[in-house]
């Protein structure tokens, strides 16, 4: 069996190279097979809770019903996030990677989102709202204009600053023109292969060892929201205010403090059986082949494999740590095959990329890239002090489901 080495990267980087290559792997719920798991659940209009996605697809070239467990977003989170947590861990080479940062400071406390963590990647939000040292709105700086001003033809700009924003996606959608849109070069899901789409619910209850029902009244239900003021979220804060006043001299429940039990009741979404899990993602060269950096023929191939190398990279370190969610967990069942198409239908199997192998391939198409095309990673590229009006309306409460 071939392995992953530079070469094949630079092979699949070059006119007329692979479409892509392919990892797949079976995967089975640790509790064994007579156990369910949570999928990822959406929000969806009139439902509160939240869905869970089910689709239609083949297995053994048959049509089956298939329930989403990972999202393609979500397994690309994971993957980013696989890759930020190594260079917090200062890893030689990834801790080198080009990104932009933007800084928050609250309560005295300074805090750093790179493009990496946030949403938009180079172009989110946090940091279009941003400015520089001297207090120039970034989107003033020739800098990060000329990051907006980045496309397929002559990437280098975009590339230099965040190659993260090419491996996984990106999308200037708030500029008026000569948006870019860049789609991920690296796809990836994990679903589960069930009986039917039908959702059943679960048993869920809570025991207060205090009491199952504990009442308040309306001072001190105002002595609360008081004392605790500055550590409860403004919704909360409100309902206590709202409930306070209507008391009437009465007392009312205070289980929105989480005080007090919760009789059984079926209400909760159940895990949802799977006969079948898979996990799949697709790293398109193709999508790599389009774009260009303006180091010529081989330059751009060695730019080209070396956000390869990057993706296999953080690939390879989420693939290593099946963390999901609760009442998720998985094992795999058989070793990950992947592959990469020779065109006209034939595939070439491939040894699967352990961390060690990632890094080691990381580093070598790194160095390639330097000579060849004379790239520099030398860290953060871009640093920008947040708008503190965004820190001053922030809050932790979500709307609609997770996934």
């Amino acid at each position: 069996m071939s392995t992953i080495d530079l070469d094949l990267l630079l092979a699949a980087s070059a006119a007329g190279g692979a479409t892509s290559l392919s990892s797949t792997t079976d995967l089975a719920p640790a509790g064994g097979p007579h156990a369910s798991v949570a999928p990822a659940k959406f929000a969806k209009r009139g439902v509160d809770g939240g869905v869970y996605a089910y689709e239609k697809r083949y297995l053994d070239g048959q049509p089956a019903t298939a329930v989403i467990i990972d999202s393609k977003q979500s397994q690309l989170n994971r993957a980013e996030a696989a890759l930020g947590q190594a260079i917090a861990e200062g890893h030689p080479v990834l801790s080198r990677l080009p990104r932009i940062v933007v800084s928050y400071e609250t309560d005295g406390v300074m805090t750093e989102w790179a493009d990496i963590q946030l949403p938009h990647r180079a172009f989110d939000a946090h940091i279009r709202a941003g400015s520089m040292d001297d207090g120039m709105p970034v989107t003033q700086t020739d800098a990060y204009r000329a990051i907006r001003n980045s496309t397929p033809v002559d990437a280098r700009a975009l590339f230099d600053a965040s190659p993260i924003s090419l491996v996984f996606g990106s999308w200037d959608s708030s500029r008026a023109t000569r948006q870019g849109r860049w789609r991920s070069v690296l796809v990836g899901e994990i679903v589960g292969f069930c009986a039917d789409d039908q959702p059943t619910y679960k048993g869920g209850a809570r025991t207060d060892p205090i009491g199952m029902r504990i009442e308040l009244d309306g001072p001190t239900l105002e002595k609360f929201a008081a004392d605790q003021h500055d550590e409860l979220s403004p919704g909360l804060r409100d309902k206590l205010a709202t409930a306070a006043k209507g008391t009437k001299g009465k007392r009312v429940s205070a289980s929105m403090l989480g005080l007090g039990g919760i009789p059984p009741s079926l209400e909760a979404l159940a895990g949802v059986a799977c006969h079948q899990i898979v996990r799949s993602h697709v790293l398109s060269f193709a999508t790599l082949r389009q774009i260009r950096f303006g180091a010529g023929a081989a330059g751009d191939a060695a730019c080209r494999a070396l956000l390869a190398a990057l993706a296999l990279n953080a690939l390879a370190r989420s693939d290593a740590e099946l963390v999901l969610r609760a009442n998720c967990d998985l094992v795999e069942t058989g070793q990950t095959r992947v592959e990469i198409d020779q065109r006209g239908g034939a595939r070439l199997a491939l040894e699967p990329l352990t961390v060690a192998a990632a890094d080691d391939l990381l580093a070598s198409a790194l160095s390639t890239a330097e000579a060849a095309a004379g790239v520099s990673w030398s860290g953060v590229s871009l640093r920008v002090s947040g708008n503190p009006a965004i820190v001053a309306a922030a809050g932790d409460e979500e709307s609609g489901a997770d996934s």
